[in-house]
């Protein structure tokens, strides 16, 4: 299927000359994905992310401490350890006419000291100069060079991501075998649009990206950084059209309901729509009565109601005669969507199942039945809703909750199990706008932006650690007045390396406190357990829950009235906003305490203020997007999200809008790809491995 001019690109690694089999395990942990070998076009989309600067060439006594410096000396002496001291440094003096300058060696390889720097000799020396117990030194030179050595070293020298035990000298070797059989592609981007940027062709790109000459060249705002995220930002807005457009030809089924359900449930409601609701509900509900297949995202705040606009939406396809499933990602946030919902439902005469994959087989067996035959009209479920195994009578509606936690594939195959079904995205993560556009630009999108009445605002403060006992004095008037607590921590054990609290570790200091009413949970523990421990903490058998993030998304505790999240200065903007959201769910006052270890940051200073000063999720997603860039608003590593390699969306974001504008023309212009350039996209498409776009386009 894939274009053979890219065949070369997506060969083995590790048949490139220098990587042996120890070197290329090292590349595959870097670079491959899970399972998978290191590929060509891994290597080349695995840009240098600093410059090492050789520039400065100064004498001992000019030379700036601090700074790699590359210097001209003659070799004085060697002072090698020796005796009961052997395993001291390996010290080698070294001078010129303005002073002299010790070059240390650990665990030091004798034999390759004494022959690179023979005494008397003059060579040239490259490191960080250093002043340490008053005299110059530079720790393990990163290069020991002769006169004809220095004369091939470059004045720049790129720097690179690695693994432990891969050198940087194998990258770059690795690098430049793989430019070597870049093969010459055809041009994909509009001339006009290069034109008008001024960057340069693909291949000129990677070659300039690989062979920086300033610092200036690693930055994300470089002519060749650039024309490379254009390249990736075309590929996936153009795959994301492609299955738009897919979505779109796919007929669909007109679910205009009477209404019956839906104004029962909305009476029973102990509170009028907002104005957000009541437009996410007309535009879902204008998409359910089109012919037109809908693929919509539901994007609220922590609190803003989108349950609620799902169980009216699944209302109104059930009052035409056919099913609605709605999938969580985990069994407790099912379960919580399904006691929220079941009165509800209930009341209005909507016959509401659970199924989860905990299920004992005989229950799951039943349940499989009745839902193939009808007898359920609204499945809440986990992905065991999405399983081969399941079938509906007639699936008009399939609802996905926080969609990013699934794959693409899962909200695909549970679509797929209803003839024409409309799918509905929701999402509890504010989403900035340019990252909308770039993981859900396949979908239309409905925003909540008010909270129901009720909720109350979230006092919010910030502490140094130091504090720690006026916060568990604080934990104690809580709960005296019948309050619940959580209490966040970053880790579940203490790692050496890292100075933070551990939950299991503090979760024992304040059961030594407050006793049994304390309960733990985190991602270690087995669903069952985890699961018994969060309904432990709703039923208040016990009060205080040490937990890690496992308690971001979803649970719902409205007599949980104190977040306390420590060392929260480790923590992105939107996942502290998320663990706050945790709280302020009842009408009781609320206050999140962030504990954090000084001193701080500007980053994580921006952060911590930023949350004192809003509880507009929106405004926290923009700024958590500047403050961080897009690797981690959504957990895309976690999540199968499609991560870029080579595009930076905050600081990317005019290119964003040029490839989406550009994606859109094109398909105008060329919905089949057909045309000599479409021939070109493909080729593209395929590069950055959206081959499930030209699937689409093969399968019309």
């Amino acid at each position: 299927m894939r274009p053979s001019i890219l065949d070369p690109l997506f060969g083995r690694a590790a048949a490139l000359p220098g990587i042996g089999p120890k070197t290329a395990k090292l590349f595959d942990r870097l670079l491959a994905t899970p399972g998978k070998e290191t590929r060509l076009v891994d290597i080349l989309f695995h840009l240098p992310i600093n410059l090492l600067d050789r520039s400065l060439r100064p004498t001992i006594a000019e030379a700036p401490y601090d700074q790699i410096v590359v210097l001209k000396v003659r070799v004085a002496e060697h002072r090698k350890p020796q005796g009961r001291y052997a395993k001291a440094p390996y010290k080698v003096l070294v001078e010129d006419d303005t002073g002299d300058c010790q070059l240390i060696f650990f665990l030091a390889n004798a034999d390759w000291i004494e022959r690179s720097l023979p005494i008397g000799a003059t060579r040239w020396v490259s490191g960080k100069l250093e002043l340490y117990d008053g005299r110059r030194q530079i720790v393990h030179p990163d290069r020991v060079l002769d006169e004809a050595g220095i004369a091939k070293l470059p004045p720049a020298e790129a720097v690179h991501g690695l693994t432990e035990g891969l050198q940087e000298r194998f990258v770059q070797r690795a690098v430049e075998g793989a430019l070597e059989r870049l093969p010459q592609l055809p041009e994909w981007q509009d001339p006009s649009v290069l034109a008008a940027n001024k960057l340069p062709d693909f291949r000129a790109a990677l070659l300039e990206a690989h062979h920086p000459k300033s610092r200036a060249d690693v930055e994300p705002m470089s002519k060749a950084r650039q024309r490379l995220a254009l390249d990736e930002l075309l590929s996936q807005q153009l795959a994301l059209r492609l299955l738009r457009a897919k979505m779109k030809r796919l007929p669909g089924r007109e679910n205009a309901g009477d209404g019956r359900f839906s104004r029962a449930i909305e009476a029973a409601l102990p509170y009028a729509l907002t104005g957000a609701q009541k437009r996410a509900l007309d535009e879902i509900r204008a998409d359910l009565g089109s012919p037109r297949r809908m693929l919509r995202l539901l994007q609220g705040d922590v609190g803003s109601g989108k349950t609620i606009v799902a169980l009216l939406a699944m209302a109104s396809v059930v009052e035409c005669g056919r099913q609605a499933a709605l999938m969580a990602p985990t069994e407790i946030l099912a379960r919580q969507h399904y006691d929220r919902l079941l009165p509800l439902a209930e009341g209005a005469g909507l016959r509401l199942a659970l199924l989860t994959g905990r299920a004992k087989p005989s229950e799951r067996a039943r349940l499989h039945e009745t839902i193939a035959r009808g007898e359920v009209d609204v499945v809440v479920g986990t992905h065991s809703l999405a399983q081969n195994d399941l079938a509906f009578a007639d699936l008009g509606l399939a609802v996905i909750d926080e969609q990013h936690r699934f794959g693409v594939q899962q909200r695909l195959a549970l679509g797929a199990k209803g003839e024409a079904a409309d799918v509905l995205v929701m999402t509890a993560t504010p989403i900035p706008r340019s990252l909308a556009l770039t993981y859900f630009g396949d979908m239309d999108s409905s925003v909540l932006d008010e909270k129901p009445p009720g909720r109350s605002a979230v006092d919010t403060r910030a502490l140094p650690v130091s504090r720690i006992g006026d916060v568990v004095e604080g934990v104690r008037r809580a709960l005296a007045s019948g309050a619940r607590v959580y209490w966040v921590c970053p880790l579940v054990e203490e790692n050496e390396e890292l100075d933070l609290a551990a939950a299991q570790d503090r979760h024992d200091d304040l059961t030594r406190i407050f006793g049994a009413i304390v309960g733990l949970v985190h991602g270690r523990m087995k669903g069952a357990e985890r699961d018994a421990a969060m309904e432990a903490f709703k039923d208040g058998a016990t009060r205080i829950l040490v937990a890690t993030t496992v308690i971001e998304v979803g649970v719902d505790v409205p007599e949980a009235t104190v977040m306390v999240i420590e060392h929260a200065e480790r923590f992105g903007l939107a996942q502290l906003h998320q663990l706050r959201g945790r709280v302020g769910r009842g009408s009781g006052k609320s206050s999140c305490l962030l504990l954090y270890k000084g001193p701080l940051g500007e980053t994580a200073k921006a952060r911590l203020v930023t949350l004192r000063q809003t509880e507009d999720g929106f405004r926290i997603a923009e700024e958590d997007l500047r403050l961080r860039g897009e690797g981690e608003i959504l957990g895309s590593r976690q999540s199968g999200l499609p991560g870029f390699r080579l595009a930076d969306i905050s600081a990317h974001a005019r290119l964003l809008a040029i490839a989406r504008d550009d994606a859109e023309l094109i398909l105008r212009r060329d919905p089949e790809l057909a045309s000599p350039r479409g021939e070109a996209l493909r080729i593209l498409l395929y590069l950055f491995e959206r081959d499930e776009a030209v699937r689409l386009l093969r399968a019309g």
